[in-house]
C-alpha cells in the first residue's frame, strides 16, 4: 500500500473507545462546569504524518482535561485522520490512563475533542496509532503537584572483588552502581557507564565485571524521569592477573574485508578484523600499527583504512599473564572509487520468427532486447512496454502471439541510476495455422497438484502442449470420488504410454487424488468462473474509485495499466457465504520492486452505502483483503496476511520468482480464514469477537460484532507502478 492508503486502512483500526481513570464526558464534548481539571493539555496535528504539531512536554499529577486537536484551524488540509494515543503496555512507562482519541477535520466534532483524565507521577508513552504515522510519538513527564522536577538524582559506586596485599584487584572487579530521586520526586529513570576511554554512555542493567589487566576508571550518572542528570562519578582500580604459569603468547590472525575491483585492490575502503585466543590466563588485549613506524593503539573495533595506496597493519595481543604473541601483519592496497557513471546504456533489439510474403510474423513473433553500458557501473535492469502497456521487467525474449500490428518500446537503466531514452520496433503478427492448446484448466506450479496435494511429481508439458496438472481436472463437479479416481487413472495411462511419467510418478500422483478426497460429499460442487479471459467475463466485473484494470490478448487481466490512485474491481452479480475462491496472479511491477494488490472478500453492496460514500473504502471498512505483496521492506502485511488483522511475514509465505504466476487460494468457511499459495497453507485467521471499530449492523443479522458473514468479491489496484496480473477466477460454495 502507498502511505497515504495505509493511512486511511488503518484509520479504521483506529476507532478506538477513550477511557479515563475518572468518570468522563463523551470524546468530543467540552467538561462540564463541575469536572473541570486542575489543568489543560493540548495536542494538536496537521497534515505532517512523522510529528504532532504541537504536544506536551511535562504536567502536575493530578486531574486533567487532555485537548486533541486535529482541524482546519491547525493546519490540516487534505482531511487526514490522527489519533492521540496512550501506550498502557510497556513496563517503562505509566500504565494507568487509557486513552485513544481519533480526530479528523471532518468528524462530528470538527476535529477538537476532549477527555477528563487523571495523572499520576511518572513517564506516559504517547503515539499515533495508524499504521505509516510511527515516528509521531513523544512522552510526558508528571511531577508531583508541588511542582517540576529540577533536581537531580544523586547516583553512587561500589567496587568488590579479591584484592592482593597492594589492594589491586586479582583477576577482576566487580562495580555496583546505585542511584536515588528522593530530592527530585519523579524517580528514577536509568542509570549509565562508561569504562575507561569511552565516549559513549552505556545503560547500566547489572553490575559491571572488568577484568582485563591493567588501570582502569568506571564513570556514572544517573537520570530521573524529568530528564534531569546526576553529577559523574567516577570508580578508579587496578586489576591484576592471578597467579600463573602461563608462559604462552596468545594466538593471532587477522582478515581485510571489503569491495575489490579485478586487480584485487579494494574500492574506497578496506576493512582489518583482528581476532587472538588464548588457552592460558585468557587474551588480556590487542594492539595494531598502521605502517611500518606507526604507534601501536588499542585495538576495540575494526580498523577502516580509506586512504589510497599500499598499506601496512601491524597487530599483536598480550594475555593477562604478561605474554605478548610475535607481531603479525597484512597488506594490501586501496583505491580511489571509479569516475562516477553519467552515460545511459545502449541498447538494441531483435524480432525472430517465422515470416510470410509480406515480412509479418506467422503466429508468433520473439522479441529479444540487448543492453550494454560503456559507462562502466553496469547493465541493471531492462525494462518493455508492448502496446503502450506499463512498463515490465525483461527477464528474456518477449513472445507476441496475438494476430496484429503492435509496437514494443523498450528501455535499460545502469546501476549508477543512469536510463536510456526509449527506443521502439514495430512488426505485425498473422494467424498460425496452429491453434493454442486447449487445456482444461490453468495450473503452472512447478509440482502436480490434485486438490491441494502435492503429489512431487514435476508438472510437464505433455504432448498435448497442455501441462500434467491441467489434464487432471481437480477443480470440476464430480459426484463421487470414485468417478474422479477413474479420470485420474484414465489420464495417467495414457501419460504412461507416452513415456511422459514413469510407473512411480503414476503411483504418487494416484495417491495424491486419493487423499485429496475430491468427489466424496461435501465436495460435489465444482468452481465456477467468475473471469475466464474473455471480454464478456471481463464486461461482468465493475471498477470504482481510482486506478484501472485493462484485458490483456493472453486471457488474463492487469492492474495499474493507466489511471493512478486506489481502486478495486469488483464482481457485483452475487455474495458469498462460505467458499473456496481461487485465481493466479504474478507480479509484474516495473524494474527490481514488487507490487502491492490485495484481493477483497466478505464485502457488502458498496454503491451508494450508507456510512461510507466512497465504494473503494466501503469494501476495506466492512471486507477482508487478503494481501499480495512479496516486497522484503515496506509495508509489514505481507503475501497471505488478512490486513489490518493477521500478518504473515515473507519467510512465512515463501517468495516466487517475480514475472511467475501462483495459484491463490482464499478458503473462508465460517469466520475461518485459509490462505493457500501455490498449494502450501501460508496463513489461517479467525475473525473471532467483535472489532471495536465494526459494530454489529442491522443489515448483517448473527454475526456478532464481527465482519460480515456474507459479501461480494474484488481485486485491489494501487497505482500505476503497483502491476499486478491476474487470470482464471473461480469460485465454490462450500
Amino acid at each position: 500500500m502507498t502511505r497515504r492508503h495505509r493511512v486511511w486502512t488503518a484509520l479504521l483500526a483506529a476507532v478506538l473507545t477513550i477511557l479515563g481513570l475518572q468518570a468522563a464526558p463523551a470524546v468530543g464534548s467540552e467538561p462540564s462546569p463541575g469536572a473541570t481539571a486542575a489543568q489543560v493539555l493540548t495536542w494538536t496535528a496537521n497534515d505532517d504524518i512523522t510529528k504532532y504539531a504541537s504536544a506536551p512536554t511535562t504536567a502536575v499529577a493530578g486531574p486533567a482535561t487532555i485537548v486533541f486537536e486535529n482541524s482546519a484551524a491547525t493546519g490540516n488540509t487534505t482531511g487526514m485522520p490522527h489519533t492521540l494515543t496512550f501506550v498502557t503496555s510497556d513496563p517503562e512507562f505509566n500504565s494507568d490512563v487509557q486513552l485513544n482519541i481519533l480526530a479528523s477535520p471532518n468528524d462530528g466534532e470538527g476535529g477538537r475533542h476532549t477527555a477528563e483524565v487523571t495523572l499520576t507521577p511518572g513517564r506516559y508513552f504517547y503515539h499515533c496509532a495508524i499504521p505509516g504515522h510511527g515516528q509521531m510519538q513523544g512522552i510526558l513527564v508528571v511531577t508531583e503537584g508541588g511542582g517540576e522536577d529540577t533536581t537531580p538524582p544523586e547516583a553512587t559506586a561500589q567496587v568488590s572483588g579479591a584484592r592482593d596485599a597492594d589492594g589491586a584487584y586479582v583477576g577482576s572487579a566487580t562495580v555496583t552502581v546505585t542511584a536515588t530521586d528522593e530530592a527530585g520526586g519523579s524517580g528514577v529513570d536509568r542509570i549509565e557507564y562508561a569504562v575507561d576511554d569511552a565516549t559513549a554512555w552505556q545503560p547500566y542493567t547489572a553490575p559491571v565485571v572488568v577484568d582485563q589487566v591493567g588501570d582502569h576508571t568506571v564513570r556514572y550518572r544517573a537520570l530521573d524521569r524529568a530528564g534531569n542528570v546526576s553529577a559523574e562519578g567516577s570508580a578508579r582500580f587496578t586489576v591484576v592477573a592471578p597467579p600463573t604459569d602461563d608462559t604462552t603468547p596468545p594466538e593471532t590472525s587477522a582478515t581485510v574485508t571489503g569491495e575489490r575491483n579485478a586487480d584485487g585492490a579494494y574500492v574506497d575502503m578496506a576493512t582489518v578484523t583482528v581476532s587472538a585466543s588464548d588457552t592460558g590466563s585468557g587474551v588480556n588485549g590487542i594492539e595494531y600499527a598502521i605502517g611500518a613506524s606507526g604507534a601501536w593503539q588499542p585495538y576495540t573495533a575494526p580498523v577502516m583504512v580509506h586512504q589510497v595506496g599500499t598499506h601496512t597493519v601491524r597487530y599483536r595481543a598480550t594475555d593477562k599473564a604478561g605474554n605478548t604473541a610475535a607481531v603479525k601483519s597484512v597488506e594490501f592496497t586501496v583505491v580511489a572509487a571509479p569516475v562516477e557513471d553519467t552515460t545511459p546504456p545502449v541498447t538494441g533489439v531483435t524480432v525472430a520468427g517465422t515470416r510470410n510474403s509480406d515480412g509479418a510474423y506467422i503466429g508468433t513473433a520473439e522479441v529479444t532486447v540487448t543492453a550494454t553500458d560503456e559507462g562502466g557501473s553496469g547493465v541493471d535492469r531492462i525494462e518493455y512496454s508492448l502496446d503502450g502497456g506499463p512498463y515490465l521487467g525483461y527477464g528474456g525474449p518477449v513472445t507476441v502471439d496475438r494476430a496484429g500490428a503492435h509496437t514494443l518500446a523498450y528501455r535499460a537503466t545502469d546501476k549508477a541510476g543512469n536510463t536510456a531514452a526509449a527506443r521502439t520496433v514495430s512488426f505485425t503478427v498473422v494467424s498460425s495455422p496452429v491453434p493454442p492448446p486447449s487445456c482444461p484448466e490453468y495450473d503452472e506450479r512447478l509440482t502436480v497438484f490434485v486438490g491441494t496435494v502435492d503429489s512431487g511429481v514435476p508438472n510437464r508439458v505433455t504432448d498435448n502442449r497442455c501441462r500434467i496438472g491441467e489434464l487432471i481436472e481437480d477443480e470440476k463437479e464430480w459426484t463421487s470420488q470414485a468417478l474422479f479416481l477413474k479420470h485420474v487413472r484414465s489420464v495417467l495411462d495414457g501419460l504412461l504410454r507416452q513415456g511422459v511419467i514413469d510407473q512411480r510418478e503414476y503411483n504418487a500422483i494416484n495417491r495424491a487424488a486419493r487423499q485429496s478426497g475430491i468427489g466424496k460429499p461435501g465436495q460435489t460442487e465444482g468452481y465456477r468462473k467468475l473471469f475466464d479471459g474473455s471480454a464478456e467475463s471481463f464486461a461482468r466485473w465493475q471498477h470504482v474509485g481510482g486506478g484501472s484494470f485493462a484485458l490483456n490478448a493472453d486471457g488474463s487481466m492487469t492492474s495499474g495499466t493507466s489511471r493512478s490512485g486506489l481502486g478495486m474491481l469488483w464482481f457485483p452479480e452475487r455474495k458469498y457465504g462460505d467458499f473456496s475462491l481461487r485465481l493466479q496472479w504474478r507480479d509484474d511491477a516495473p524494474g527490481t520492486g514488487n507490487a502491492n494488490s490485495g484481493v477483497f472478500v466478505r464485502f457488502p453492496w458498496i454503491l451508494d452505502h450508507p456510512e461510507e460514500p466512497r465504494p473503494e473504502w466501503a469494501a476495506i471498512k466492512y471486507g477482508h483483503e487478503v494481501q499480495v505483496f512479496d516486497r522484503p521492506d515496506g509495508d509489514m502485511y505481507k503475501t497471505g496476511s488478512v490486513y489490518g488483522f493477521d500478518r504473515v511475514g515473507l519467510a512465512g509465505a515463501g517468495v516466487t520468482q517475480k514475472g511467475t504466476w501462483n495459484d491463490y487460494e482464499i478458503r473462508v468457511v465460517d469466520q475461518h480464514y485459509s490462505v493457500y499459495r501455490n498449494g502450501v497453507l501460508i496463513n489461517e485467521f479467525d475473525n473471532t469477537g467483535g472489532q471495536e471499530f465494526t459494530p454489529p449492523r442491522a443489515d448483517d443479522p448473527g454475526t456478532d460484532g464481527r465482519r460480515f458473514a456474507s459479501g461480494y468479491v474484488g481485486l485491489q489496484v494501487h497505482s500505476t507502478t503497483d502491476v499486478i496480473s491476474y487470470r482464471d477466477i473461480r469460485i465454490r460454495e462450500l
